[in-house]
């Protein structure tokens, strides 16, 4: 008899399995019993009928609290009701530990009380789901990269230099000598680059910002390609390929999971054409001051206020119902309770932001980088991912060359996710004048004898060169149409979540 993982049990229609999991949850009446068990792999409906198992496996269902271990022995049946077209109709059931009350139930729960359970929470559909839309973006990246003549290499994550700046470095003592947890694997990779022409690197960096919003994360994970003889143009066209192969990889392997995550899928499809609109630092801050953009939010403004009227009543009307109403009456009320102050929290949002987004884009000047809510209400605009390029070179990093048509600019470029989150990369075209480099090390007062290695890649053998990050977690929000960075990571690590 064979242990079968759930995802594959449509191969074993007519079969008697063994399912070893947990139970995620139970119903049923005095002789009849429907378990959803899962296994990490997917969740199915066992049914297990008190004639048809021995005392001890109906006493086991009786036992089995939720997320008590189980073990399942039945015929794999089809079902097209069920979720992946099949059930189990049990002929042995195993009890192989029982949980305690568990803490995290069907009800709603606060973001704070799941979050101090967060690894508990990571076993709820939802979770679940995002996890394996993060999986399947990561072998999508690889594959992309790998299958263009890259090669995967690793930078440190202890580095004794500053990347984007020294504000927001850890440091720590490096036996006696002062060391920071990596900001990026960048300066790292172009020495990488230099001797293997393309390479990336995928691993965790870090951000001392003291920053609170749901763009932000301390400890998140980036992919870093860097390639030599690669211009500004270049970098946008492998960016761009490498957005459009994520997103496909995610829309063809992970339909249950968006499914589950509620994903309007519509919403991805316009990102697998191209090209993605390219625009430059001044045609943006354009478009965001136009007043086509104050036109387009105040009619926002106008929508949310009016779904707001109508769902406020929506809950009056329930609410005045629900005392005369039947216990199956009550339970749908209460889930679509449930469901509208979801909306109605999403929708006041937008009705405190809006207007702030108003007076920002009505006062920004050139020059200012753009902020988050800069960035959405560009992208509001666009179905697709935009590419900005060539912003002021006061905002980007020291080491971005110069545009030469205009030396206020730098030759970066971010490439934005439409429905408002914002930038998901951000990279460039790199100096490759010795001395500009010592200049602009010194401008931002960092010490040179620090670099003195990075320096040595102009001295030896310097070639254009350019290259890009990655912010995996933000790539996943898009995809999986996230509010918050915090679900897109196993365990995050914010401002006071340090724990669990």
């Amino acid at each position: 008899m064979a242990t079968a993982r759930i995802a594959s049990l449509a191969d074993h229609v007519g079969q008697t399995v063994t399912l070893q999991g947990w139970l995620y949850n139970q119903r049923g009446s005095k002789a009849l019993a429907f378990l959803e068990v899962r296994d990490g792999s997917g969740i199915v409906q066992v049914v297990v009928s008190e004639e048809e198992v021995s005392p001890e496996a109906w006493q086991a269902v009786q036992d089995a609290t939720q997320e008590s271990g189980i073990e399942i022995t039945g015929e794999v049946v089809e079902d097209a009701r069920q979720t992946g077209g099949v059930e189990v109709r049990a002929s042995g059931v195993t009890l192989v530990s029982q949980a305690e009350p568990y803490p995290i139930t069907p009800k709603e729960h606060g973001v704070e009380f799941l979050m101090d359970r967060r690894h508990l929470w990571l076993r709820s559909k939802r979770q679940w789901a995002i996890a394996r839309v993060r999986n399947r973006v990561i072998m999508a990246i690889h594959g992309y990269f790998q299958e263009d003549g890259f090669i995967q290499m690793d930078a440190p994550i202890l580095t004794g230099n500053a990347v984007e700046g020294t504000s927001t470095l850890f440091e720590l003592d490096y036996f006696e000598e002062p060391a920071y947890l990596t900001q990026s694997g960048q300066l790292h990779g172009e020495a990488m680059a230099m001797a293997h022409g393309k390479v990336y690197t995928f691993g965790p960096t870090f951000r001392a910002e003291k920053s609170k919003t749901r763009r932000h994360l301390t400890e998140f994970w980036m992919i870093e390609p860097e390639m030599a003889f690669h211009d500004l143009a270049m970098n946008m066209e492998v960016a761009e390929g490498l957005l459009r192969h994520i997103t496909q990889e995610v829309i063809d392997t992970c339909a249950e999971e968006l499914e589950i995550l509620e994903r309007d899928v519509k919403a991805l499809r316009p990102s697998l054409d191209g090209p993605y609109p390219r625009l430059s630092y001044s045609e943006a801050v354009d478009l965001l001051t136009s007043d086509e953009t104050q036109t387009m939010l105040q009619a926002e403004l106008d929508a949310r206020t009016e779904e707001k009227s109508a769902l406020d009543a929506e809950r009056d009307a329930d609410q005045a119902a629900y005392g005369q109403a039947k216990k199956g009456e009550k339970r749908r009320i209460d889930s679509r309770r449930i469901e509208i102050d979801k909306r109605l929290a999403q929708v006041e949002e937008d009705l405190r932001n809006l207007p702030k987004w108003m007076e920002s884009a009505r006062s920004f000047e050139w020059g200012a980088d753009f902020g988050g809510s800069d960035e959405t209400v560009i992208t509001k605009h666009f179905r697709t991912p935009i590419i900005v390029h060539r912003y002021p070179a006061v905002v980007k990093a020291f080491y971005m060359k110069r545009d030469p048509e205009d030396n206020r600019l730098a030759l970066g470029m971010d490439v934005l996710a439409p429905e408002g989150y914002g930038e998901i990369i951000g990279g460039g075209e790199r100096a490759t004048d010795l001395q500009f480099l010592r200049d602009q090390i010194a401008l931002h007062g960092l010490p040179e004898s620090a670099f003195d290695w990075y320096l040595d890649l102009r001295r030896y053998g310097s070639v254009p060169h350019a290259g890009f990050g990655l912010g995996l977690e933000r790539t996943v929000s898009w995809m999986c149409g996230l509010h918050h960075l915090r679900e897109a990571i196993p365990f995050p690590r914010l401002i006071g979540r340090l724990h669990p």
